[in-house]
C-alpha cells in the first residue's frame, strides 16, 4: 500500500494479531536456553522461522544461520506490516522503522572498520527501512568510513556526521558516529507528528509511544553516565522530543545519582520502574535495570494496544515486541554457543 489515501488501523490489526500469536512465549524460551546451537536450529526451523531456516541453511550453519534467519524474518516480517498500511499509518509506521536504516548505516560502517568483505556486510543488513538496495550495496561496498559518511550526506543522518567524522578520525573510535546516527533517529521520530496532538487521536497515541521509548533511552544514557563517573559530555547523549528531560536538566542530574534516581521515581513512569531502582541502587550493574526499562516500553506499548485497538498503537506494540523476540533468541544462541550457563542467559532476556 501507499502513504497515499486514509488509514486502515482495522485491517493493519487484524492482521497484527495473527502475527503477534506466532511470536514465541515462555514455554519455548525455557525449552531453547536447555539446547545447543544445532538443537536451536532445529527447533526454529519447525516454527514460522522454517522458511528463512531453509533457504540459508545451505549457505550457514550454527549460530551464523540463526543469525541471518533471525534478520531476515525481522525484515519480512516488517516489509509486510508497510504493505498492508495505507495513508496516514503507512507514513508513520515507515517513520519508526528508520531505525533499521541506523542499524543498517553502523553496520556498513562497522564492516568496513574492521575490513569485511561487502557481502558479510550486505548479509548483516536488516532490509526494513528506507534505504533502497543501491545505498545499501554502495555502504557495503564503501572503501572507508569517509566514503560511508559521504554516501549518507542526502539522508536523514547527515546531521551531525561532520562533526562526528573528526571526533572518529581524532580517537579512531566508531562511539561518535554510532551515537550520532541513534541520536538522529529518535529525534526524527516525531517528524510525521506536526505541533501538538490531541490525545486519544492516531498520531496523539503515536507520539505517546515515541516519547516513552525516547524518555527511556535518556533514562539509559543517563544512568549509564552518572554510573561510570565519565568525563562525556551528557548534552551529547541527550535526545529531545521526550517528556522527562528537559535539555540542560541532564548535566545536572548526571552529576548527582541518587538526584537521578529520584527524579525518576517521580516521574509518570515512577511506578513502573520502582522495583527496578529499588534493585538499581542496591546493585553494581545496570543490566537488570536496563531490562526493566525494556520490559516497561513493552508492556506501556501493549497497554495503549488493547485500550485503543483502532490506531497505530497494535502496530509499534507488535515492532517491540517482534524486535524483543528476535534478540531473546539471539541472546540464547549466542550464550549457548560460548557456554554461558541457563542463568546467565536468562539475565540477557526479557520476557513478559
Amino acid at each position: 500500500m501507499s502513504a497515499t489515501g486514509s488509514s486502515n488501523p482495522e485491517y493493519v490489526n487484524a492482521r497484527v494479531r495473527s502475527r503477534r500469536a506466532a511470536l514465541f512465549a515462555e514455554e519455548d524460551y525455557r525449552k531453547l536456553v536447555r539446547m545447543g546451537t544445532g538443537e536451536i536450529a532445529r527447533y526454529m526451523e519447525e516454527t514460522e522461522y522454517s522458511a528463512e531456516m531453509n533457504e540459508l541453511g545451505a549457505r550457514h550453519s550454527g549460530v551464523d544461520l540463526i543469525e541471518y534467519a533471525l534478520n531476515q524474518n525481522l525484515a519480512k516480517h516488517f516489509n509486510d506490516l508497510l504493505e498492508w498500511a495505507d495513508g496516514p499509518l503507512h507514513e508513520m509506521i515507515a517513520n519508526y522503522l528508520r531505525k533499521f536504516d541506523a542499524w543498517n548505516a553502523k553496520t556498513a560502517i562497522r564492516g568496513v572498520y574492521s575490513g569485511a568483505s561487502a557481502d558479510d556486510i550486505k548479509t548483516d543488513y536488516i532490509r526494513a527501512g528506507e534505504f533502497g538496495d543501491d545505498l545499501l550495496d554502495q555502504l557495503a561496498a564503501a572503501n572507508s568510513v569517509e566514503e560511508i559518511v559521504e554516501l549518507l550526506s542526502d539522508t536523514i543522518f547527515e546531521e551531525g556526521l561532520a562533526d562526528a567524522y573528526e571526533e572518529y578520525e581524532e580517537s579512531d573510535v566508531l562511539v561518535p558516529l554510532e551515537n550520532t546516527m541513534d541520536k538522529t533517529f529518535y529525534e526524527h521520530l516525531l517528524d510525521v507528528a506536526d505541533g501538538r496532538q490531541a490525545p486519544n487521536t492516531p498520531r496523539g497515541l503515536y507520539v505517546e509511544v515515541l516519547q516513552a521509548e525516547i524518555d527511556f533511552r535518556n533514562i539509559r544514557n543517563a544512568l549509564r553516565l552518572s554510573r561510570t563517573g565519565t568525563d562525556l559530555d551528557p548534552d551529547e547523549y541527550y535526545i529531545e522530543g521526550g517528556k522527562l528531560f528537559d535539555e540542560g536538566e541532564l548535566q545536572q542530574l548526571v552529576g548527582s545519582f541518587d538526584d537521578l534516581v529520584e527524579h525518576i521515581r517521580e516521574s509518570p513512569y515512577g511506578d513502573e520502574l520502582s522495583a527496578a531502582l529499588t534493585d538499581l541502587n542496591e546493585a553494581d550493574s545496570l543490566v537488570s535495570f536496563e531490562q526493566a526499562l525494556e520490559a516497561a516500553l513493552l508492556e506501556y506499548s501493549d497497554t495503549l494496544s488493547y485500550t485503543y485497538p483502532v490506531s497505530i498503537c497494535s502496530a509499534l506494540s507488535y515492532i517491540l515486541a517482534k524486535e524483543r523476540e528476535i534478540e531473546n533468541i539471539r541472546a540464547i544462541a549466542r550464550g549457548r554457543e560460548v557456554g554461558l550457563s541457563v542463568e546467565e542467559i536468562e539475565t540477557e532476556m526479557v520476557v513478559l
